[in-house]
C-alpha cells in the first residue's frame, strides 16, 4: 500500500483507499470511502511484521493480540474516544477502520502556532477533556501506554479525542516486548514515557497520567519536559531529573495549574493523582479562574467546554458499582464481511427469492449500526434484557433490509443468543445461536470462523442445560475444523480444546479432562505466553481437574501457581486473582490444613469486602469459607456465629432460598450438633432440606442430603424410628433417581 500508486485501492471489497493523511512507526493512515455505507472513513494499515526466524507461531500471536486490542478499542464508546468501526486483514496486512476526525493533533496545533504555547484557557480544556476520557478508559481496565500530542486530536468544534488506543498495546504483554521491539515496534515514545515503563517495571493507569503531564508540559511551555536530541538522555531526564516549574518558562500560567502537571511528574506512581476522576475533578477547578479572563463583562455562568456547543438539556444517566467485562463476543463488528452490491446499486437476491432486493439507504445501515452499538453497550453494562431488546428490534430491521443470512443480519442474532444466555434462557440462547450458526454456514461456509464461532456457543449452551453428551459431538466437531483450517496452536483452536476439556470433567471422564487441559495449557503457555490470561485460565482447570482426582497436594501447588501468576499479570485484587485465592483455601481444607486455610480466608474476606464491599456474595462465599474452617479447628462457638451471620447477609443479598444461603444455613446446624443443641439442630436441617426439595425438586442429591442430615440429627435424639423411616424413604428416592436418571448437582 505504498503512496506511489496513482489508483485507488479497494480492500475487503469494501474500503477504497484515496490518500495517506499520517504516517507514524506503526504504519499509514488513510482517507478512505466505505463503499457499503457510503461514508469516509479513516484506514489505519499496520506495517507488515517480519517474524523472527524458526518461530512460525509468532505473526499467529500478533495476530491474535491485533483482533483482541481492536476488539477492545471498538468496544469503547466514548465523546473523548477515537471510534473503531471495523478490523481485519488483507494481503497479509492488519487494518483498522475508524472515524475520520476532522482537525489537528496537539503537534500540529503547536506547528501551526510556530512553536509557541496554547492559550491557558485552552489548555486548560484540553486537559479536562483528555482527563474525562482516561477516566472512561481507566475504570474500564484499559491503559493507552503511548499518549503523546500526536495521539490528542482537537476538533474543528474544540471536541478532544485520544487516539490509538490498543495500537500501542500490541507489543505488550504475552511474553513478546522484546521481540516485537527487535523487529521495529517501538514501546512508547521516549518524549513522554514514564519512569516505570523506561525501567520495565510495572505499567498501570497512572503511566498514562504521567504522560499525560509530559504532553500539558509541552502544550503550556512549547516544548517537553525533557527536551533533548539524545534519546538516552530523555530517558535518564524522566528517570532522575526533576522537570523545572511551568511558570518558569511562562508566568501566566495559574500556579493551582501548575501544581496538577508537577504532580503528574511525579516519579514515583504513588505521588501521582490517585486516577484520571481525581485529576478531571482538579482540573476543573482550576477552570473556573482560568476561563474567567476570557468571558466578557457580565457573564455570570462559566462557558460550557466545547463538545457540548449546540446539544440540547437531557436527562443525567447515572451508573454506579459497575464492572465492565469485555468478553470474547463484545466486536458487532463485520471484520472480514462486506456488503456488495450489484451495478443496479441492489442487494443481491436471496437464493430463495426472486428479483434482487433493493439497496437500503446508508442513513439507514448506519443508525442500525449505531443502535447495533448501543445493544453492545447496554450488554457491557450487564443491562441484558435491554440488550436483548434493542438487538431484537435491529435484527429486525436488518432482516428485511439485508436478508436473513446478511452477517449484519446474523451478528444481531448472535447478540440476540448472548442477551438470552445471559438472562437465564439457555433454551432460547440455543435455537438463537443454532439459527445464526446454520445461517452463517450458508452465506460464509461451515469453516469460516465466524460459524464455528456460533457452533462453539451452541456447544457452551448445550453445557450450561446439562446435556454436556451432545456438546461433546458439537465441541468435538469444531475441534476438528479449527484445528483443519487454523492449525492446531491457533488462540481460537486451543480455545476450543479448552471448553471440550471442561466439557470432558462434566462427563466424569476426569483423566482424559486434566490430559487435555495440561495439554491446552502448555500450548498456551508456549504461543501466548505462561502469564497470559488464557493460559491461566486453564492452569485454574488443570487445578480443579487434579482436586477431582483426589490429588490435593498437586492442586494446591498449581492453584498457588494461578494465584501468584494473576497477581503478576492481572494485579492481586483482580477477581481472577481471589479466585485463585479461594481454590487455594479449598485446597488446604481437603489436606486438613485448617489453620492455614482460616488464615488465607480471612484475608480473603477482607480484601473481598475493600474491592467489592461487604455484601458481595464474594465476599460472603470467603466469610463462609472462615465459618468451615474454624469448624474444622473445632472452634465451633465462633463457627456457629459466624454461620449464622453469613447465611443472614445471604438471605438478604440471594434471598432466602438461594442454594448459598441454605448451604450456610446447613452450616449454621452443624454447629448446633456439635455444640449439642440438637433440638435446634433439627429444626434448622428440617428447614434448609424442605427449601431444597421446593427449589431443586425431591430427588435431587442436595434435597436427599439433608434429608440425610435431619435423619442423624433424629438419631442423635432417641427417634430412632423417625430416623429408620427417613432413612427408608431416602434411600427410595435414590433408587428411583438411578432407575430413571436426573441431573446431578452443579460445581
Amino acid at each position: 500500500m505504498a503512496e506511489t500508486e496513482t489508483e485507488t485501492r479497494l480492500i475487503q471489497g469494501r474500503y477504497r483507499l484515496l490518500d495517506v493523511i499520517g504516517r507514524g512507526g506503526m504504519g499509514e493512515v488513510w482517507r478512505a470511502v466505505d463503499e457499503a455505507l457510503g461514508r469516509q472513513v479513516a484506514v489505519k494499515c499496520l506495517k507488515p511484521v517480519v517474524p523472527p526466524r524458526q518461530d512460525a507461531g509468532f505473526t499467529t500471536v500478533l495476530r491474535e493480540r491485533f483482533r483482541r486490542e481492536a476488539r477492545v478499542a471498538a468496544a469503547l464508546q466514548h465523546r473523548g474516544v477515537t471510534v473503531v468501526h471495523d478490523f481485519g486483514e488483507y494481503e497479509g496486512v492488519l487494518y483498522l477502520v475508524m472515524e475520520l476526525l476532522e482537525g489537528e493533533n496537539l503537534s500540529q496545533l503547536l506547528d501551526g502556532n510556530d512553536g509557541r504555547p496554547l492559550p491557558v484557557a485552552e489548555i486548560v480544556d484540553i486537559a479536562e477533556q483528555v482527563a474525562d476520557a482516561l477516566a472512561y478508559t481507566h475504570d474500564r481496565g484499559i491503559v493507552h501506554r503511548d499518549l503523546k500530542p500526536a495521539n490528542i486530536m482537537r476538533l474543528a468544534d474544540g471536541a478532544v479525542k485520544i487516539c490509538d488506543f490498543g495500537i500501542a498495546r500490541l507489543g505488550q504483554g504475552v511474553g513478546l516486548s522484546s521481540r516485537l521491539t527487535g523487529v521495529g515496534i517501538a514501546m512508547g515514545t521516549p518524549h513522554y514515557m514514564s519512569p516505570e515503563q523506561i525501567g520495565g517495571g510495572e505499567v498501570d493507569h497512572r503511566s498514562d497520567l504521567y504522560s499525560l503531564g509530559c504532553v500539558l508540559y509541552e502544550i503550556a511551555t512549547g516544548s517537553p519536559p525533557f527536551d533533548h536530541e539524545d534519546a538516552w538522555a530523555v530517558l535518564v531526564g524522566h528517570r532522575d531529573t526533576e522537570p523545572q516549574p511551568l511558570r518558569a518558562h511562562r508566568a501566566d500560567i495559574p500556579g493551582p495549574f501548575e501544581r496538577i502537571v508537577l504532580d503528574l511528574l511525579a516519579k514515583e506512581p504513588g505521588a501521582r493523582p490517585a486516577d484520571a476522576q481525581e485529576l478531571r475533578g482538579a482540573i476543573a477547578r482550576v477552570r473556573g479562574a482560568a476561563l474567567a479572563g476570557g468571558r466578557g463583562p457580565g457573564t455570570a455562568e462559566p462557558a460550557l467546554p466545547p463538545w457540548a456547543r449546540g446539544m440540547a438539556a437531557g436527562h443525567q444517566a447515572v451508573a454506579t458499582g459497575l464492572r465492565i467485562v469485555l468478553p470474547d463476543h463484545t466486536a458487532g463488528l463485520t471484520g472480514e464481511w462486506t456488503t456488495t452490491l450489484d451495478p443496479r446499486g441492489a442487494l443481491p437476491p436471496r437464493p430463495d427469492s426472486g428479483p434482487p432486493r433493493p439497496a437500503p439507504s446508508a442513513d439507514l445501515l448506519d443508525q442500525l449500526a449505531g443502535r447495533h452499538n448501543a445493544g453492545l453497550s447496554l450488554g457491557r453494562l450487564a443491562r441484558w434484557e435491554e440488550a436483548g431488546e434493542v438487538h431484537r428490534a435491529v435484527a429486525a430491521e436488518r432482516e428485511h433490509a439485508l436478508g436473513p443470512d446478511h452477517p449484519d443480519t446474523l451478528a444481531s442474532r448472535y447478540e440476540i443468543g448472548f442477551s438470552l444466555a445471559r438472562t437465564g434462557r439457555a433454551e432460547d440462547a440455543l435455537r438463537e445461536f443454532a439459527r445464526v450458526a446454520d445461517g452463517r454456514e450458508r452465506s460464509l461456509g461451515p469453516d469460516h470462523a465466524e460459524t464455528l464461532a456460533a457452533r462453539q456457543e451452541t456447544a457452551y449452551v448445550l453445557g450450561q442445560l446439562g446435556r454436556h453428551f451432545e456438546a461433546n459431538d458439537v465441541y468435538t466437531a469444531v475441534l476438528a475444523a479449527r484445528e483443519r483450517t487454523m492449525g492446531a496452536d491457533h488462540p481460537d483452536t486451543l480455545r476450543c480444546r479448552h471448553n471440550l476439556a471442561f466439557n470432558l470433567s462434566r462427563l466424569g471422564r476426569l483423566e482424559d479432562s486434566f490430559r487435555m487441559a495440561r495439554g491446552v495449557a502448555a500450548a498456551r503457555a508456549r504461543v501466548l505466553g505462561a502469564d497470559h490470561p488464557d493460559t491461566l485460565v486453564t492452569r485454574y482447570e488443570v487445578a480443579y481437574a487434579l482436586g477431582r482426582l483426589g490429588r490435593w497436594t498437586e492442586a494446591l501447588d498449581a492453584y498457588r501457581e494461578v494465584a501468584a501468576a494473576r497477581a503478576r499479570a492481572l494485579g492481586p485484587d483482580h477477581p481472577d486473582t481471589l479466585a485463585a485465592r479461594y481454590e487455594v483455601g479449598i485446597s488446604l481444607g481437603r489436606l486438613s490444613r485448617g489453620a492455614e486455610a482460616l488464615e488465607l480466608y480471612r484475608g480473603l474476606a477482607a480484601d473481598r469486602a475493600r474491592v467489592h464491599g461487604p455484601d458481595d456474595p464474594e465476599t460472603l462465599r470467603a466469610r463462609h469459607g472462615i465459618g468451615v474452617n474454624l469448624g474444622r479447628l473445632a472452634r465451633w462457638s465462633e463457627a456457629l456465629a459466624q454461620a449464622g451471620e453469613v447465611s443472614a447477609a445471604r438471605a438478604r443479598v440471594l434471598g432466602p432460598d438461594h442454594p448459598d444461603t441454605l448451604v450456610s444455613r446447613r452450616e449454621a446446624a452443624v454447629g448446633l450438633g456439635w455444640l449439642g443443641r440438637w433440638e435446634e439442630a433439627l429444626a434448622v436441617y428440617r428447614e434448609v432440606a424442605t427449601a431444597r426439595e421446593r427449589v431443586f425438586g425431591l430427588d435431587h442429591p442436595e434435597a436427599l442430603a439433608s434429608r440425610n442430615d435431619e435423619a442423624h440429627c433424629l438419631e442423635q435424639l432417641g427417634r430412632q424410628a423417625e430416623a429408620v423411616e427417613l432413612y427408608r424413604r431416602v434411600a427410595a428416592l435414590r433408587e428411583r433417581r438411578a432407575t430413571h436418571g436426573g441431573r446431578g448437582a452443579p460445581r
